[in-house]
């Protein structure tokens, strides 16, 4: 099972961004999760014998353990008097998620067992689902499709890009907080039949869509021009990249000295893939520096090589690019001489520690730092700033053909862009 910090969250059957989630490995931050060995004589462990019900613990192992003995309590009352059956495992469970969400971060969360394998299926990017990415957005609540995938069951009805999921099945009102449910049942067996409801232009659309096997690509590329190419980035997930690395060279190989890199509503993802992308573009200094609680700030936890390409890059961003794409864009901007087209990214500059915990397959994520760009630019509620501001027009959802020079405002003005740096 991998262990790594996450930059981006992946809702089960739709990968959804909570406004973006950005992951780190665990394994250079497991030392925050674990209590540190003391010697025997100071802490010593807990013992007994296999004839015995008694056993020996530290004072402070049982003024720990006392902190819990309300809950103790609840669960043997509920057990006693509750006038039906109850599951402990469950209260366990149910324990676990409202400690955090009590933490009131809506990025900070407990996967059950069944939850946190779903959760690593998506990242790998093959599930059963409609194939769509849902932004999910904890101001207003409101879940938008900010994808649909090609040859998905859901481009085949015509959902399309824009749409506000608002109800699945007949009774799931859908919002920010319920939006995990809603992906439950639009996941199922494939050749199945799930009925979702969207809003568009204020209209309810309802579509009964057949569930197949998503396989989800994270990048497409295409030349524009005989030396500018054109590399759409969706999300920082499975082997995105090595995707992008491949994609890059193929664009370079057919003449590419510029490159339009297309972050417009990619939610983020894994943090170390954000640097592998960047190492592309850089040579050795950082990707970004993280901070903690206690104020210490760490400059060596991501940093990029010698070896950078030779081409020119303009990165495009919107209001829903977040995390990843956003220490990716900001770590460009600030050391690529990168020019960001396009409008202010979202402003999700905190990341998340992702990892297992117990022994029944069960894991959460939680946030434990903020980042900053190389230049010390703060990007938590700010976001990345465009050199070049462009919004698409009023009443225009966005949904293009790939690499459309004729609607595409935003990619139109992107190709200008490019085309003076190459001057």
């Amino acid at each position: 099972m991998k262990k790594r910090i996450l930059l981006v969250v992946s809702l089960l059957c739709a990968l959804c961004m909570l406004s973006g989630c950005a992951m780190l490995n665990m394994n250079q931050m497991e030392s925050m999760f674990r209590r540190e060995a003391q010697e025997e004589t100071q802490n010593p462990a807990i013992f007994g014998t296999n004839d015995s019900d008694t056993v020996t613990i530290t004072r402070e192992d049982y003024e720990r353990l006392e902190q819990f003995s309300e809950l103790a309590d609840l669960i043997d009352i509920a057990e006693e008097a509750y006038y039906e059956d109850t599951d402990r495992a469950k209260m366990i469970e149910g324990a676990a998620k409202g400690l955090m969400s009590a933490l009131g971060d809506p990025y900070t969360y407990y996967y059950n067992p069944e939850e946190w394998q779903e959760m690593w299926e998506d990242d790998e990017g093959n599930y059963t689902g409609i194939g769509v990415l849902i932004s999910a957005n904890y101001q207003t609540q409101i879940c938008t499709i900010s994808r649909v995938f090609k040859g998905s069951p859901a481009e085949m009805v015509g959902v399309q890009r824009g749409d506000i999921l608002y109800r699945v099945g007949e009774d799931l009102y859908v919002n920010a907080n319920n939006l995990s449910d809603a992906v439950d049942i639009m996941r199922g067996l494939p050749d199945t039949d799930v009925d979702v409801t969207f809003l568009r232009n204020g209209e309810e659309i309802t579509f009964t869509i057949t569930r197949k096997m998503i396989s989800v690509n994270q990048v497409e590329s295409k030349m524009l021009t005989d030396d500018v190419g054109y590399i759409a980035l969706y999300q920082f997930a499975g082997e995105a990249e090595k995707e992008f690395e491949k994609d890059l060279n193929k664009l370079i190989e057919d003449g590419a000295k510029g490159i339009i890199m297309d972050l417009r509503d990619n939610p983020g993802g894994w943090v170390e893939q954000a640097r592998y992308i960047a190492d592309l573009f850089l040579d050795r200094g950082e990707l970004c520096y993280l901070v903690y609680k206690n104020g210490k700030e760490d400059h060596t936890e991501y940093l990029t090589r010698n070896g950078k390409v030779d081409v020119k890059l303009v990165v495009m961003m919107n209001e829903n690019s977040a995390s990843s794409s956003e220490i990716l864009a900001g770590a460009l901007q600030d050391r690529a001489e990168a020019t960001v087209v396009g409008t202010q990214s979202f402003g999700k500059g905190i990341i998340q520690a992702v990892n297992e915990i117990g022994k029944n397959g069960a894991g959460f994520q939680m946030t434990i730092a903020s980042y900053y760009t190389p230049n010390g630019n703060a990007v938590h509620k700010v976001g990345i700033k465009p050199d070049v501001e462009c919004s698409i027009p009023e009443g225009d959802n966005g949904m293009y053909e790939f690499a459309d020079l004729e609607n595409d405002v935003q990619l139109i003005k992107a190709l200008e862009v490019i085309q003076e740096k190459l001057k």
